[in-house]
């Protein structure tokens, strides 16, 4: 409990700071731009300069242009220091935006990957609970949008606990991995696949009808038998499974507790398995 509380309260912390990083490298490019200006104007006094000692003799003396040669050396001095301190200067400045840019850049990605990261299960690269709760809101938002159905199907592995308490998690860790193959061989690109936590798994659908959803059920049931013929493990590959379809305009969570409820009827025999 206390994980999933870490988790919700992490992405706002996360897409917090990506903000704020991102208004740091509109700051800093706020600094380019006042970079240059201040460019721009030493080289206008610059030329100001020039032109104040140059314009009185072309005025009074059109012909020969003359300047006093005692401030001669002092003016080219001062002029080569003057450009030689803003270079220091533009360029030092220019490092070290660069670096702060960088560095910002940098950890936005590492905070992009962070999030991409955080919606997905590390054992069995499938979506997690996470992001089932922030994406399937917006598929049902979608759908009653469009008037479109989604399809529901939860499924979790029979005899699970029992083949990890005797063989150990490694081997437990591989059924989850290979079940969780299976199911993102079979089902379209469309569909999404989560791991809701342990064996259990949700598939939801977009787009589709309940009664359309029968074939890549049968896909994946294929799938498992022949991956239980092809295995030489000593154990069998089962789960059960419940399915249900959203339409436009009800409630969510009833979609969902009509999942759990045929689920739980197969899988203590209420009903006949199809």
């Amino acid at each position: 409990m206390s994980q999933v509380k870490e988790e919700r309260t992490s992405t706002p912390s996360m897409l917090a700071r990506a903000e704020e990083i991102q208004q740091q490298i509109q700051h800093l490019s706020g600094r380019d731009l006042q970079l240059w200006s201040i460019g721009l104007l030493l080289i206008l006094v610059l030329t100001a300069g020039i032109l104040a000692l140059v314009l009185p003799n072309v005025v009074w003396a059109q012909h020969v242009i003359r300047l006093e040669p005692t401030y001669l050396p002092q003016l080219f001095y001062g002029l080569i220091s003057l450009i030689l301190l803003f270079n220091v200067y533009f360029i030092g400045q220019k490092l070290a935006l660069n670096t702060t840019r960088r560095a910002l850049i940098n950890e936005l990605v590492l905070n992009e990957r962070l999030e991409s990261l955080s919606l997905i299960d590390p054992l069995t690269q499938l979506l997690n609970r996470r992001a089932m709760n922030e994406m399937i809101p917006r598929e049902i938002a979608r759908a009653n949008r469009l008037g479109s159905h989604i399809t529901f199907l939860a499924m979790d592995l029979d005899g699970f606990r029992a083949l990890n308490a005797r063989l150990g998690t490694i081997e437990g860790n591989t059924v989850l991995m290979e079940f969780s193959k299976l199911l993102t061989h079979v089902f379209r690109g469309g569909d999404i696949v989560f791991r809701q936590g342990g064996d259990e798994f949700l598939v939801v659908m977009p787009d589709t009808y309940e009664e359309q959803a029968d074939a890549p059920m049968q896909r994946l049931l294929r799938g498992v038998e022949h991956w239980n013929q092809s295995n030489n493990k000593g154990y069998q590959l089962a789960f059960t499974w419940g399915m249900a379809a959203y339409v436009t305009g009800t409630d969510l969570a009833d979609v969902l507790r009509a999942v759990d409820r045929k689920m739980y009827q197969k899988k203590h025999n209420l009903v006949p398995v199809f």
